[in-house]
Order: C-alpha cells, then structure tokens, then sequence
C-alpha cells in the first residue's frame, strides 16, 4: 500500500503482506522523542550474512509430508474462480474472488510454515502451520471483486472462508 499500488504481478513476489498497526500512544511518544533527539543509537549486526544464508539453508531442510503439500496447493488453487470446490464454497469465491493465488502461493505457504515451525521449535510441518501462515501469505495475492468491497468482504475474510472450507 503505497502513493503507487504494485500490480498484481510484482504483488506476488512478495511472500508475506503483513498488517502492522498504530502504535499505541506511549509508544508514538517514544518513537517523537528519539526521532527529534540528539541520541542515536548504536547499529550492530545481530548475524552476519552467513548465518542469514545457513538460516534459509536449515529452513528448506524441513521436512514436510507429501499431504501437507497438498494441502498447501489446495489451499492456493480454492482462492481461484472456477476451482473444483463444493458447490457453496464456489458460490462465494465466484461472487467475492475475480483473481486468486497464483502458484508462488503454494510454496510461499510451505516455506513459511517450515520456518514457523522452527520457530516453534519443531522440525516438522503441522497442518497448524500451513494455516497460521496462510493470511499473510495469501491476502495480497486475491483480488477482490466491486461486490466483495461492496459487501464489506475483504481478502482476510476470503481466506478465512477458503482456510474453513478446505479441510485437507
């Protein structure tokens, strides 16, 4: 979100759109008092570039179940009008969805729950995962139709209905 919105296309390079609210008053305060302020603050490096590398490295290394793969794709391809679904999941999407994931999506979900999961300290993908990431992996990549707008329905709340939906 920006002056200049991206198109679709450069949209979906990006693997996450995270939602990052006001601060709260103190904090606003704070952030006022060290930007008009003689101090600054010290940079440090908290890794080197390695250690990023060797961090991605470990990350790709996790396992993840073949279902859990698909479970993923499914998810991605459910965003799309015209997917097979059930016929009342389809209503909604044809209704609310004119573009939906393309296939970035479904490794960008498998990626993030890989890290969530080591994250989480585990060294495998839970289905809990795939659905943890699965807003922020996929909210800037459905567009939605002038009815959803209408309707008050947004990308959050398509995902919801294709995250209670699909049940992989």
């Amino acid at each position: 979100e920006g002056t200049y919105p991206l198109p679709e296309a450069q949209l979906d390079r990006f693997m996450f759109s995270l939602k990052v609210d006001y601060p709260s008053r103190r904090e606003e305060v704070e952030i006022v008092k060290r930007n008009t302020s003689a101090y600054k603050p010290k940079v440090e490096p908290v890794l080197s570039g390695q250690e990023v590398l060797a961090l991605q490295e470990l990350v790709r290394r996790v396992p993840v179940s073949e279902d859990l793969v698909e479970y993923a794709v499914e998810l991605a391809t459910s965003t799309r009008p015209g997917s097979d679904r059930l016929e009342e999941f389809e209503e909604f999407m044809n209704k609310y969805v004119s573009w939906g994931a393309g296939p970035r999506a479904s490794y960008y979900l498998i990626l993030a729950a890989k890290a969530r999961a080591i994250l989480h300290g585990r060294y495998s993908v839970s289905k809990e995962d795939i659905q943890e990431v699965a807003p922020p992996v996929l909210r800037h990549r459905i567009v939605a139709t002038f009815r959803a707008e209408a309707d008050g329905v947004d990308a959050d709340a398509i995902v919801q209905n294709v995250l209670t939906s699909v049940h992989g």
